[in-house]
């Protein structure tokens, strides 16, 4: 079983215990906590470097820190001065006059994005566009892949993470499921696919064998040739999608590229079965 890594950091500033302790709570807790960690750990680099300045964290230690932190987006600057808040409150409960960051003084909320939704035609046109994908020596099932890698983004609702880091061992056929390990809250659930979903993994698969390509119970099942194998990357498969979306022509209101998360926003199993497309092994007709 594959487990998930736990950042551990390393603290050098006056506070070093106290955040050692903090950050220790929480993965006792059963929490990742890896990007506060590192949060963390940004603020006591700098108070260790700027210890002759700043020998406690105050007002103007935390101000100029977070000045340190400009060059992110102010969602991205806020959720860090959270964290840094957060640990303050647990500070101050042995501490009682330690300080404590000011909200009125965070970046504020900024509205979430609004998702594109895909509708059905344009489903289609992105299955058919990744069934005809180039094929080259390094990327002989390219197309296969992409395809499958598509339709259970658009069928499941998966997030892209879980998705790339699904291997062949979690796919179980006779009961038409997948295990879906190292979710964003550190669970993991058995996924119910149906027959059309499972007649795609099917095929990807015996695409593989045919070509004598690893088919192992720990090999990635959204497989990249490229650099000796493995999963493909949040970043190659974005790329991929762009691409696609290119292909076909789909564009949000704005001009702009949709985002591969808002394939979760229009995953339904149920519409699958009215999307056909030219299957590129063969010709076959494929209702899925």
């Amino acid at each position: 079983m594959r487990g998930k890594s736990v950042f551990t950091p390393v603290f050098s500033s006056r506070l070093a215990p106290v955040f050692s302790r903090y950050v220790d709570l929480k993965h006792s807790l059963g929490r990742g906590f890896d990007a506060p960690s590192r949060t963390l750990q940004s603020l006591d680099r700098f108070l260790y470097d700027h210890r002759a300045t700043y020998p406690d964290l105050n007002a103007a230690a935390f101000e100029a820190w977070c000045h340190t932190h400009e060059h992110v987006a102010s969602g991205v600057r806020r959720v860090r001065m959270l964290d840094v808040r957060s640990f303050c409150l647990y500070h101050r409960r042995t501490e009682t006059q330690c300080f404590v960051p000011d909200l009125s003084s965070f970046p504020a909320y900024h509205q979430r994005i609004k998702p594109y939704i895909f509708s059905e035609a344009e489903v289609a046109k992105l299955l058919a566009a990744a069934s005809s994908l180039e094929r080259k020596p390094s990327w002989s099932v390219r197309p296969e892949v992409i395809r499958l890698g598509i339709a259970l983004l658009f069928t499941t609702g998966i997030r892209r993470g879980e998705l790339l880091a699904l291997r062949l061992g979690d796919y179980n056929q006779h009961e038409s499921t997948l295990h879906i390990r190292q979710t964003k809250f550190y669970k993991s659930r058995q996924l119910p696919i149906n027959d059309s979903i499972v007649g795609e993994i099917d095929r990807c698969l015996r695409a593989r064998t045919r070509r004598k390509l690893p088919v192992s119970s720990d090999t990635a099942l959204i497989w990249n040739s490229s650099w000796g194998g493995g999963a493909y990357s949040g970043t190659s498969l974005g790329r991929c999608f762009r691409y696609l979306l290119q292909k076909c022509g789909i564009v949000t209101a704005t001009g702009k590229w949709p985002r591969i998360h808002d394939a979760r926003q229009r995953a339904d199993s149920r519409i699958m079965p009215n999307l056909i497309s030219n299957h590129s092994s063969g010709g076959a007709r494929a209702v899925f």
